[in-house]
Formats: structure tokens, sequence, C-alpha cells
């Protein structure tokens, strides 16, 4: 013969088990009654369900006009709507501290191939000379090979004409 919660007797356990038992049970009793909620509502989404199929696709949907089937779908906009107000968490209703965004940098892990762009010719169009490197704007960019991520880096070197040396 065995012995179910009910016939415990709770006054024999120490304060501090008795306390913990009932609070196991409150929390059972809790999700226990949510757990119904949650049910009579998945019953009454299926049969809104049920209705619109049988409203758009039955033998009767020729006789629906537009209107009516309308309004057919806003009743199963509002029932979803609410079903999935009582389902969301309260806190993840709240703004988050914002999206974490990657603004350009991609990670250094990616096997990359640097691709340099070199003008045609280094000497200045006005004719005054040679021109140096001043530096180089570098952009980079996701390529996606089949079943494999790289990065490739294109680099412009930015020139500046070098100035006659001055006779002294």
């Amino acid at each position: 013969m065995s012995t179910g919660p009910g016939d415990l007797d709770l006054d024999r356990l120490p304060p501090e088990y008795r306390a913990a038992f009932e609070a196991q049970q409150a929390r059972i009793t809790a999700l226990a009654e949510a757990n119904a909620g949650l049910s009579e509502r998945n019953r009454r989404l299926e049969h809104l369900v049920r209705e619109f199929r049988q409203a758009l696709y039955g033998k009767k949907s020729e006789k629906l006009d537009a209107d009516e089937r309308q309004l057919a779908f806003e009743d199963l906009e509002v029932a979803v709507a609410e079903a999935q107000a009582a389902t969301t968490p309260a806190r993840s209703r709240a703004r988050s501290a914002g999206a974490k965004r990657n603004l350009g940098r991609l990670p250094k892990e990616l096997p990359r191939s640097e691709v340099v762009i070199e003008p045609d010719s280094t000497l200045c169009p006005c004719g005054c000379g040679e021109m140096v490197k001043i530096g180089e704007d570098r952009s980079e960019r996701l390529d996606i090979v089949p079943a494999q991520f790289r990065v490739i880096a294109t680099v412009r070197p930015r020139l500046m004409p070098v100035p006659p040396a001055r006779p002294g």
C-alpha cells in the first residue's frame, strides 16, 4: 500500500521541509492552472482555424462575399494577438539594451585574400614627377563560396606627387 502526497503528516516534518513542501505544492497548483488556461486557449484557436478553413475552402466558400471573409480573418487576427500577448513573458516585452551590431568588422579567423589595385602609372598627370604612396583605403566584403566563407580585402593606394627637391 503506497501513500500519496495527501496522506503525509506534515506536522511531523521540520518547519523548513514543511515550508519547502508547501511551496512546491503551490507551484504545482499554479502550473496546473496555467496549463488548463493554455489548453482552453489552444482549443479555442483550433476551433477558429477550423471555422476559417471551412469558410475559405468549404462548400459554402463561394457564397461568402469578401467583406464576410475579411471579418472572419479579423477575428482570427485578434485571437492570435491575444494568444501571443498571453504567452509572451513580461520581461521580453521590455526593450532590450539595443541590438548588437557588427559594423563592418568581419571575424579575424576567416581566411582573407588581398587584392591591390595599382594605378596604371605613378607619374603625376600635371607632369611634376613621380607620385609616392601616402596611405591607402581599405575595404572588406564578405564573399560566400558554397560551403566556404572568406574575406576579400581590397586595397587602393592613395598617391601624391613628390615635390621636386629644392636647390639649396
